[in-house]
């Protein structure tokens, strides 16, 4: 594999700790630059890395340094794609959080200036790319189920207000249950799959108003400016059809996170948020474990980082793609068009479905 990618950090806030664990026990990736808007914050994950790590006093200044191959982008949605965009203009390969980035216009400019350098680029989830998800490929892909004809995906809550002590943002432009929670579903829908051709949606916004119910702002009330209640049913490219619940709207449910039907059984597929969990199948005896089969064994967050990496020295395809992250993200964009307007429309992007990890 040859010499570690080394990687500069962009953004040190909560999501960056799961970052830092995972990075620590991977081979193929080191840590050695971060920077942040607050400098304290730098130092501090600085520190709490192993080895010697650069605090940069900004974006440029981190992305300049001769230390860095690969930018890791872990700022707030509205800043993806300003700063992957830096990071591509100086050479330098790009994963980031998601969304790849908060438009299709702005999503298709990185996925171009990598293309131009011929660089990288990978974006979260990379949830999918644990045992969880990768057993249920797996499944599918050897037939257990028949021919897949039929999945469906839910994210019910009542909303993250009642724990969040500043929620305000998933309820304003860019935010929701579609925008939050939806790249963990519909990453594994393609994974198990394929791309999808055609979406039909309808959505609510029940609520004008949210309250905040924990932390010093408790009781403060704030307006909802996104739809909160999201249907959809998804016509992937090999036929089968997904319908898909992204609510902030239910108080309580006991609804699957995903199941795939086929001609010949049925799969119950774990939680798409989390990289492990049991994988189930029916074929008519009742439902029965399936042992892990494939998929990263004990992944974190950072872990299609890694596989990035891999793919960069050994020159195969990296599995959470820039142009996986820029489907799912024109999928989302035109499922909310579809429910805006009444209507059933062609998603205008497609991607490869990734290739499966083996064990």
């Amino acid at each position: 594999m040859g010499e570690p990618l080394r990687i500069g950090m962009v953004g040190a806030g909560k999501i960056s700790g799961a970052y830092l664990e995972t990075l620590a026990r991977l081979d193929t990736v080191r840590l050695t630059a971060v920077t942040d808007l607050d400098p304290d914050r730098a130092k501090e994950a600085a520190v709490r890395a192993s080895g010697d790590v650069r605090v940069a006093a900004s974006v440029v200044d981190l992305v300049t340094g001769d230390d860095v191959d690969a930018v890791l982008n872990l700022t707030i949605p509205a800043a993806h794609a300003g700063v992957a965009l830096v990071a591509l203009s100086l050479g330098k390969h790009v994963y980031g959080e998601k969304p790849l980035a908060a438009t299709r216009e702005e999503a298709e400019s990185v996925l171009a200036a990598a293309r131009a350098g011929g660089l990288r680029v990978g974006c979260a989830p990379d949830t999918v790319l644990g045992t969880g998800t990768q057993t249920a490929r797996k499944a599918v892909d050897d037939g257990l189920i028949g021919r897949p004809v039929a999945a469906t995906a839910f994210m019910a809550s009542a909303g993250p207000e009642p724990w969040h002590p500043d929620p305000e943002f998933y309820y304003q432009p860019g935010g929701g249950p579609l925008l939050d929670m939806g790249p963990y579903y519909l990453s594994a829908l393609v994974h198990l799959l394929g791309p999808v051709v055609r979406v039909t949606g309808a959505s609510s916004r029940p609520r004008a108003e949210r309250e905040i119910g924990s932390g010093p702002r408790a009781g403060t009330r704030f307006p909802v400016e996104v739809d909160t209640h999201i249907t959809g049913i998804l016509e992937h490219a090999g036929g089968a059809l997904s319908t898909l619940v992204m609510s902030f709207d239910v108080r309580a449910a006991r609804l699957p996170r995903i199941e795939v039907h086929g001609t010949d059984g049925s799969l119950s597929v774990p939680d798409p948020n989390n990289f492990e969990g049991l994988v189930e199948l029916h074929r008519g005896g009742g439902w029965e474990p399936l042992p892990v089969s494939a998929g990263y064994p004990t992944a974190g967050r950072g872990t299609g980082l890694g596989d990035l990496a891999e793919a960069i020295a050994t020159g195969r395809p990296h599995r959470a793609s820039g142009e996986l992250a820029h489907h799912v993200l024109d999928v989302m964009l035109t499922l909310l068009d579809a429910a805006h307007g009444g209507r059933s429309l062609p998603v205008n992007t497609t991607c490869e479905r990734p290739e499966r990890v083996e064990q």
